[in-house]
């Protein structure tokens, strides 16, 4: 098979199973549905919700200048030359609902895959069985920027948390050691004095970067250990998270929750494309399909219930944090749950939800390493990345060498960049993974309708349709950077598949 008609070639689901038998690639089976949605809720509830809804509620606002920070939908629309990206005001619970719902379409998607094909490398795999070898490499390759980009965020949040933190026990480290490198709105310390202009400085994020080695140590030791301590981690964060609501409740000031929607259906919708970035993770539950003991049964609920757990407990902390402070009072708050519980001189629950949001941040980049890792030993194993990223570890039976190479490719560039640079970039890409995977599930019904599932979205094709249509509207309010930045991770993408991976890809050596 050669030419166009090479990329478009498939993996049988069964050789693809039979693949992941093998005694030198088998990995250890020992999760069940409630380790799987702890690891879901792990993995989504981490620095978004106390970092980026900030942002989605209060909006940015960009010079004349800045035309490629305005979201992709405005600039289609409007053809302006100066543009903000408006808050969603008190109506951000409201985002985060119809996101959740969002998000529950692609839910049903994933399930019925997963089900299907219980097999490492998630939305990859199902890629490569339904849609062919290009597009699976794609989807992988952007799964890639998913899960790394996710991680360098949060790295950082959980680094500025952890600055907060060392405030109220009064030790204020040395800046160069605490911040990213590149700044690009500069550096301000807690009482807003500025420590260094926007752009380059000398310095490296240390915490970022050691949190992220140290869960790498953590996930080539084993995934029954690494499921245990994310267990634990997860039933804190949300221990912290009732606190937050169940205390700060009492402050709540019901004016400040009007007007409900300042920006109207724009903020809304704006706001949704923002906070994204916090739902990012349910899917990474379908990641650790092959070490799960009953896929069929597990699976599903194991991502249903991650998404409905933390849309609700997303949706309590938006409406008590807009009720607490002015809407607008949170524009440039990258710890606006934290700060604004400093506002209150509530520093006891402060403290509560900042060692609940450390928390958070670690067990979501441990599930976000765990998934990243798995994504390139599947790729591997197809033969589109080198064979060392395939290497099982003899003794913990993990993916050891692609655990390595993504803890160092996300810990290093989390020393050096911003929050703000990274969440975006995230979103981009995943909801183009979820689309795809709705893709999937329909040309999958049509090609193997008799093929079995154990789990089947309900209402036809409505899930797949919705997940499509709602995931292309998000992503076009997403910022012109944003896309620019896709597009050139694409290129890199492109260029070493046609280079290497379509050459040595296990498909063009069968007969």
């Amino acid at each position: 098979m050669s030419g166009w008609r090479a990329w478009l070639r498939v993996k049988n689901i069964d050789a693809l199973k039979a693949e992941a038998d093998a005694p030198e690639r088998r990995l250890k089976k020992s999760l069940g549905w409630a380790s799987l949605t702890a690891l879901g809720i792990g993995a989504v509830i981490g620095s978004g919700i106390f970092t980026v809804i900030g942002t989605a509620i209060a909006g940015e606002h960009f010079e004349a200048s800045s035309i490629l920070n305005a979201p992709l939908l405005e600039y289609l629309i409007h053809h302006s030359s100066s543009f903000g990206r408006p808050g969603a005001g008190p109506a951000i619970a409201l985002s985060f609902l119809l996101v959740a719902v969002v998000c529950g379409f692609a839910a049903l998607c994933y399930a019925e895959l997963a089900t299907m094909i219980p097999i490492a490398g998630s939305a990859y795999t199902y890629t490569y069985a339904t849609l062919g070898e290009l597009v699976a490499w794609i989807l992988g390759w952007n799964l890639i920027l998913e899960y790394a980009v996710s991680n360098m965020a949060v790295s950082v949040g959980f680094s500025a948390h952890v600055v907060s933190l060392l405030d109220w026990f009064g030790w204020h480290p040395d800046a160069r050691w605490i911040s990213p490198a590149y700044l690009p709105g500069g550096l301000a310390d807690l009482q807003g004095q500025p420590l260094y202009a926007p752009g380059w400085h000398f310095g490296f994020n240390v915490p970022a970067f050691a949190v992220v080695m140290a869960l790498t140590v953590l996930l080539v030791r084993g995934i029954r250990e690494s499921a245990r301590t994310n267990n634990a981690m997860v039933l804190l964060k949300i221990a912290a998270i009732l606190i937050f609501v169940g205390c700060a409740a009492s402050y709540v000031h019901p004016a400040n929750w009007h007007p409900f929607a300042p920006n109207g259906w724009p903020g809304v919708l704006t706001g949704g494309s923002v906070i994204f970035f916090t739902y990012i993770g349910f899917d990474s539950v379908s990641t650790a399909a092959e070490e799960c003991r009953d896929p069929q049964r597990d699976l599903p609920i194991g991502i249903i219930a991650t998404l409905v757990i933390c849309a609700v407990l997303y949706i309590a902390v938006a409406v008590v944090l807009t009720g607490l402070v002015p809407w607008r009072s949170l524009l440039d708050d990258a710890a606006p749950v934290v700060n604004t519980l400093k506002k209150l001189n509530l520093e006891g629950v402060r403290l509560a939800v900042l060692l609940g949001a450390l928390i958070g941040m670690i067990s979501s980049l441990l599930v976000f390493q765990l998934g990243q890792a798995r994504v390139w030993f599947a790729m591997s194993r197809d033969g589109l990345l080198p064979r060392a990223f395939g290497r099982v570890h003899p003794r913990f039976r993990t993916p050891a060498f692609s655990t390595w190479v993504a803890g160092f490719a996300v810990g290093i560039p989390a020393g050096l960049f911003d929050i703000g640079t990274l969440a975006d970039l995230s979103n981009i890409g995943t909801l183009f993974a979820f689309a795809l995977v709705a893709v999937g599930v329909l040309v999958l019904r049509r090609r193997e309708p008799e093929r079995r599932r154990h789990f089947r979205a309900p209402g036809g094709p409505l899930a797949p349709v919705v997940t499509i249509l709602a995931c292309l509207l998000l992503m076009a309010g997403l910022s012109l950077t944003s896309w620019l930045r896709f597009f050139v991770w694409l290129v890199i993408g492109l260029s070493i598949y046609f280079l290497y991976g379509s050459r040595r890809s296990t498909l063009a050596a069968a007969p």
